[in-house]
């Protein structure tokens, strides 16, 4: 393993059904730069910042109707258990167990309460090896409509232990494992549109909120919220002009004190 504990988010890619794209969009938005795509991975694409993995990027599977969309990987030693537990739990494993080369083994799976994200048992590779930066990966969180449903089932198949936002104002819970906050879970309330399904949102760490999505704009993109200020960062939904959604934050710039938990 990399360290990394069971369930802690290690890894996330982009499907995108134009990969030239979303090469340019997200080079010139976060400054990655990109390997060679692996022909024999089917042009898995994986990007840096600063020398440093950070994500990657990949065409649909032949033949896929896949719409395009971010999916984090949680972190698990054996992914096989872990497709194990989330049947036992009522999820759904919707792309079974493989061996991806020497560089580990993973899955694609939908909770109960939908939503979808992968498992990740890392071999020669470890995950993010820059995250909480600029132009990297911060932090996920699970939309749903079905709240009950995903704290029992996550925090049943994963090590976490679930403590709720001492706020009236929203739903949301956090999970911890070995003191850590790893992730979150917020309840989508009719404020959300009807046709957003549930869903993993992935956070990218930004140095200017409002530079990023004024970049999103230029290149085509679509800013589906904020900014916005909050004790966590000044905040905005964004959507690449391929229609995969993420978030972008800059965690300096914050406004108000952090509710407590309970």
């Amino acid at each position: 393993m990399s360290g990394r504990a069971e369930g802690v988010p290690c890894w996330a890619d982009a499907v995108l059904p134009d990969l030239e794209a979303g090469r340019k969009f997200y080079g010139e938005l976060f400054g990655w730069t990109f390997q060679q795509a692996a022909p024999e991975y089917g042009g898995y694409t994986q990007a840096e910042s600063d020398g440093r993995l950070v994500a990657a990027l990949s065409p649909p599977m032949p033949g896929a109707d896949m719409p395009a969309a971010w999916t984090v990987y949680l972190a698990s030693s054996d992914a096989d258990a872990a497709a194990a537990r989330i049947t036992d739990q009522g999820g759904q494993v919707l792309q079974e167990p493989m061996t991806v080369g020497d560089f580990g083994r993973m899955l694609i799976a939908q909770p109960p309460g939908g939503g979808v994200f992968g498992v990740w048992q890392p071999g020669t590779h470890q995950g993010f090896q820059r995250e909480g930066e600029p132009n990297s990966y911060i932090w996920t969180e699970v939309l749903t409509r079905e709240p009950e449903a995903v704290d029992t089932f996550f925090e049943t198949v994963f090590p976490f232990r679930g403590a709720q936002l001492d706020d009236d104002t929203v739903d949301y819970r956090i999970w911890e494992t070995d003191g850590e906050q790893v992730a979150g879970r917020m309840r989508m309330t009719d404020e959300f549109p009807d046709e957003l399904p549930a869903h993993l949102a992935v956070y990218f760490a930004v140095s200017d909120c409002d530079a990023a999505i004024e970049t999103v704009r230029r290149l085509g993109g679509t800013v589906e919220f904020g900014p916005a200020d909050t004790p966590y960062g000044r905040l905005a939904s964004v959507a690449d002009p391929q229609g995969a959604r993420f978030h972008v934050v800059d965690p300096a710039t914050t406004v108000g004190e952090a509710p407590a938990t309970r």
